[in-house]
């Protein structure tokens, strides 16, 4: 198949745009979807991007006095900047902007914590260590509470649980 846009070379990129509601797709060589892409970039960059999803709180030109006022004391960024630029200045930046932030990483993401990926030769590895810890918390508080009877049973789980651990370490 050849480019859409040149028509000489073979199309190896195969983009869809939705418009209004209407779906166009087009196949392009590397040479011409590298120049779409820069299009496309300066039309909307990534910053208005962040910055679009960062107002949808906020009706149309409303800005809190809180907002304009909030910088970053080890940097100096404001938050507008971030909003401009789409990238914070320094690590501080998410202890400052934390109120902005948090409900921003979570419209984006839909979570505010981080999960990441797991191998998944260490999956179960990892979801009996987590479950060592819930368990070794929920003893913690047993114990605060003087339900020594509980706290008993959690600490025999807890041991149990260590050692199908260690015997599966053993086992490798």
């Amino acid at each position: 198949m050849l480019c859409d846009i040149c028509g000489k070379k073979q199309a190896t990129v195969h983009v869809t745009e939705i418009i209004n509601n209407q779906i166009s797709e087009m196949h392009l060589c590397e040479d011409c979807a590298r120049e779409k892409s820069i299009q496309m970039e300066q039309q909307f960059g990534v910053s208005d991007l962040l910055a679009g999803i960062a107002d949808l709180g906020t009706p149309l030109g409303e800005k809190t006095k809180e907002e304009l006022k909030l910088k970053c004391d080890n940097c100096g960024m404001s938050y507008e900047d971030f909003k401009k630029i789409g990238r914070l200045g320094c690590g501080e930046c998410y202890d400052s902007f934390r109120k902005n932030l948090v409900p921003l990483l979570k419209r984006i993401h839909g979570s505010i914590q981080h999960l990441g990926k797991t191998p998944l030769k260490i999956v179960k590895e990892v979801k009996r260590k987590s479950e060592i810890d819930i368990l070794k918390e929920k003893l913690q508080e047993a114990i605060q509470r003087e339900e020594f009877e509980e706290a008993a049973k959690l600490r025999d789980k807890i041991r149990e649980l260590e050692k199908k651990n260690q015997k599966r370490k053993e086992e490798r």
